[in-house]
């Protein structure tokens, strides 16, 4: 994570680059289209959610016992259950088993706790070869750089840079630019990978306690076919991502699958429960899950405050929606988890500090993430709490604190508010001009309009037409 600053030189150069807003269009665009289409078509829509998240709340008030009941029966079915308390131990599992088992190459498909942890870190410093499978976590790692969206991590590619990566890395001559050609590329270079692997690693959407089941979701098979061709599959999965029943997960799955692609379904769902057993066609010899705390039990004592975020199923709907994310895109938040959800997750998993300070002030306060919300976490609540927290922590800038104790001042003085409030209406309707468009303000303005214009005004101000209302003859009868 970099520092405030760079958060903001990284935003700045994010607004600059015209190619990235065109590529972040294509994908949000269309996922927030496809989400309400298929959303209108489920009448029922608002009691699933209201039934999701009181799955997800019950099973985050009883979480100690849901892991013990899932531990129990994961071992019944001969899985080996590691608990990792932070990124490091998490990590520091998964490589051992790969080391143990003499590991040279692994496969990985998509997984946000793997990156959370910096499993991609660890493995290349232990010297094992890592393949990522999902075709957009393909294209990152070709490109050397991370995810920038939890569900479509190449969000931020457009088609013409994906051609030139896979030009410059695959063998294969005579690529032509339409997606059908570039994905059979993908397909004959990610084949061997998967015919080599020693070691599959996967994530999981949830895990089941009754039956020790790991639910993952995919739709491109490529889970499948890390999980089930090499001798060893590792999980990595956080301690919050429980239910209780196979029932309850496929109520999970209607919410997240809507919310995240806009299908009904996703093409495969899987629930991997143990290794192989006699006469099974396939699948592994060892069957480990690596389940992993790091920072939640911290979010969990938090009642009423960051407990509501360990609901979250990590389907980016709060992304595609958030006016913020859409312009700046996930890089520019720097951490694992980007958007509305990252702003209230980076600081709760790594600690409020001057280095994140800023990702709760990266927020217009719409509410549309929690309208989107496919199991209702207030996360502009929870954005406002981080912001009081900095506050009370002296970590806001001194100029921020100097500004708001003037606006203070000036809000409190109706007569000098009002006196205020004209000389500015004026003063901006100057500098719009004719066209009424504000290229350039000055000092601490200049953020506003160094890559937008601004509307002048173009009428009273608010107060002024409040207080002629007031006065108005019919206001007095």
């Amino acid at each position: 994570m970099g520092s405030a600053a760079d958060f903001l030189a990284r935003s700045d150069a994010a607004l600059a680059d015209r190619q990235l807003k065109t590529a972040i269009d294509r994908t949000a665009g269309t996922a927030r289209l496809k989400r309400a289409r298929i959303v209108g078509e489920w009448p029922d829509f608002a009691v699933a959610r209201e039934r999701g998240k009181a799955i997800r709340d019950h099973v985050v008030a009883h979480l100690g016992h849901y892991l013990a009941e899932f531990e129990r029966n994961a071992v019944a079915s001969g899985a080996k259950v590691h608990f990792a308390r932070n990124a490091d131990e998490a990590a520091g599992i998964v490589v051992a088993i790969c080391e143990k088992a003499g590991a040279r190459g692994v496969t990985r498909s998509k997984s946000m706790l793997g990156e959370e942890i910096g499993l991609p870190h660890a493995l290349e410093a232990a010297g094992i070869e890592r393949t990522e499978t999902d075709l957009a976590e393909h294209i990152v790692q070709l490109a050397g750089e991370r995810p920038s969206h939890i569900i479509w991590p190449a969000m931020h590619k457009t088609r013409e840079e994906i051609h030139k990566l896979f030009q410059a890395s695959h063998a294969a001559p005579e690529l032509g630019e339409t997606p059908v050609e570039m994905a059979a590329s993908a397909r004959r270079f990610l084949r061997e990978k998967f015919r080599a692997a020693d070691v599959g690693i996967s994530g999981a959407n949830f895990l089941v306690a009754d039956s020790g089941s790991v639910a993952v979701v995919t739709n491109e098979g490529n889970a499948e076919l890390t999980t089930t061709l090499p001798r060893i599959h590792i999980v990595t999965a956080g301690i919050e991502k429980l239910v209780p029943t196979a029932g309850h997960a496929l109520q999970m799955l209607r919410l997240l699958v809507r919310s995240a692609t806009g299908a009904a379904l996703t093409q495969y769902t899987t629930f991997h429960t143990g290794p192989k057993r006699a006469g099974d066609a396939d699948g592994p010899e060892e069957f480990h899950i690596v389940l992993v705390d790091n920072g939640r039990t911290r979010m969990l004592a938090e009642a009423g405050g960051l407990r509501d975020m360990l609901r979250c199923i990590r389907c980016g709907a709060c992304m595609n929606h958030c006016p913020v994310f859409n312009q700046i895109g996930g890089h520019a938040y720097g951490g694992t988890y980007p958007g509305p959800m990252g702003a209230v997750l980076t600081p709760a998993l790594d600690g409020l500090s001057l280095a994140n300070r800023d990702l709760a002030h990266a927020c217009t306060l719409n509410g549309r993430c929690r309208e989107v919300c496919p199991v209702d976490i207030p996360l502009p609540t929870l954005l406002r709490g981080w912001r009081t927290k900095s506050w009370r922590e002296g970590l806001e800038p001194v100029t921020m604190r100097a500004g708001l104790g003037l606006w203070r001042r000036l809000a409190t003085t109706p007569a000098l508010y009002g006196l205020a409030t004209r000389l500015a209406s004026l003063a901006l309707r100057a500098l719009g001009g004719r066209r009424r468009l504000i290229r350039s303000l000055p000092l601490v303005g200049s953020a506003w309009t160094r890559h937008r214009d601004m509307p002048a005004p173009s009428g009273p101000t608010f107060l002024s037409s409040a207080v002629a209302r007031a006065h108005a003859p019919e206001a007095r009868r």
